[in-house]
């Protein structure tokens, strides 16, 4: 067996037996420009899971609705069946940003930024599983994941011409919704568009736009989940995901795409930022979060630009070695968090649930979903209190007691 085989076979037995921090991987990129953990949060060495091919979405390129590379984009696609046959769950992929020439041009050799290196088929876990006992609310609709290929959360839209590159996130974005309606999406009784991190995100951005798709009669709802970045300074003073978030914004020709409604009064990177954004959502909206999200904390807050010495290196890993003086620090990112939701949390349409968990992404995890020992809040998983919101069962606004008063977290620690 030659090292490269050896080297996936190691790295799928440890994804199964949970000693990998659940699909993160940390590129070496150079750290003023990018620091990305990336949350696949599956994998496709879990036993039994359901395995969905890949759909490219042809006719994409006469729009110029393409990859970084130009290659086609794509989606998976799990048809619903009985109750469940015309409603609609869109699952908008994560996987971070590109904010220079030089980290696009590296994306588009991934599937981050082109179909050519996307899997051909990938496990449907968590909200996106067809088991009535992993996934009560949402097995039987037609569920979809739209693959993640521009680098600026489905928004961009420009070109650099010297590297080959194409920014065009938010053609993708329509173009997904286009060809899926022409499948019979429009005629959904029931929609919800979701995603992940850097799609979370998306699905704040794009949660009015995906109502304007329906009539008034269909039921729309979005989910954001670990999409509530905020613009906090780092552990140095700095402002490392602004610093991001600029390049990401001038470099994929994000401002003409973002809410108007923003812009206005803000610059366009500071509408980039949900908390600028979710009080003006006119959709209702679930926003699902870690109060110690572990993206920022690892990319945001305390990232080795931001601590040359290396005084953050042990906590940033594993809350287990903070010390106190950290955690204080860490007290404070989830105060500036319960600041950013007040308002939100007064809407009656809106659903919360920040737990005081050191995670990122919980709903596309089977564990973290909906499983025997899942986070809970109020005694219930994220599962039952999405579906208590979308269907109008119970109001939801749960939001945890600081760390570390929750033992029924699934906290990610990395080596």
């Amino acid at each position: 067996m030659n090292m490269k085989k050896l080297l996936l076979v190691v790295v799928a037995i440890l994804v199964v037996f949970g000693k990998w921090a659940d699909g993160f991987v940390e590129y070496g990129l150079n750290e003023t420009e990018m620091s990305l953990i990336e949350s696949y949060g599956v994998s496709n060495a879990i036993p039994n899971a359901l395995m969905v091919g890949l759909t490219l979405i042809y006719g994409a390129n006469a729009k110029g609705a393409v990859c970084l590379d130009g290659t086609l984009p794509g989606y998976h696609w799990h048809r619903g069946h009985g109750s469940g046959a015309n409603n609609w769950l869109i699952q908008l992929e994560g996987g971070g940003w590109c904010n220079s020439v030089r980290n696009c041009v590296y994306r588009k050799t991934t599937r981050r930024g082109s179909s050519a290196y996307m899997e051909k088929q990938i496990p449907f876990t968590g909200i996106l599983s067809d088991k009535a006992e992993e996934n009560p609310d949402f097995f039987n609709w037609n569920r979809i994941k739209l693959r993640y290929c521009d680098g600026a959360s489905f928004t961009g839209d420009s070109e650099h011409k010297a590297a080959n590159l194409q920014f065009r996130g938010e053609r993708i974005f329509w173009a997904g919704m286009e060809d899926l309606m022409s499948k019979g999406m429009r005629y959904a009784h029931q929609a919800l568009l979701s995603g992940c991190s850097a799609g979370g995100l998306a699905a704040i951005l794009h949660c009015d736009d995906f109502r304007s798709l329906f009539p008034r009669t269909t039921k729309v709802k979005c989910l954001s989940d670990a999409g509530l970045f905020l613009d906090a300074p780092d552990v140095s003073g700095g402002r490392t995901l602004r610093n991001m978030y600029t390049g990401v914004v001038g470099l994929q020709g994000v401002k003409k795409n973002l809410p108007r409604i923003c812009t206005n009064h803000l610059d366009p990177t500071s509408c980039f930022f949900p908390q600028n954004l979710i009080n003006s959502v006119r959709t209702p909206l679930f926003i699902l979060n870690a109060a110690y999200d572990s993206w920022q904390i690892q990319s945001s807050l305390a990232p080795p630009s931001a601590d040359p010495h290396g005084y953050w290196h042990d906590c940033r890993l594993n809350h287990a070695k903070c010390n106190p003086s950290q955690l204080l620090f860490l007290q404070g990112f989830r105060n500036q968090m319960l600041n950013v939701i007040r308002q939100f949390a007064t809407s009656h349409q809106n659903g919360l649930f920040i737990n005081s968990c050191f995670a990122h992404c919980q709903t596309e995890r089977q564990d973290t979903w909906f499983a025997d020992n899942s986070p809970v809040l109020h005694n219930k998983p994220i599962a039952l209190a999405v579906g208590d919101w979308y269907f109008d069962r119970a109001a939801v606004k749960a939001i945890d007691c600081p760390y570390p008063c929750d033992n029924t977290c699934h906290h990610l620690v990395f080596r």
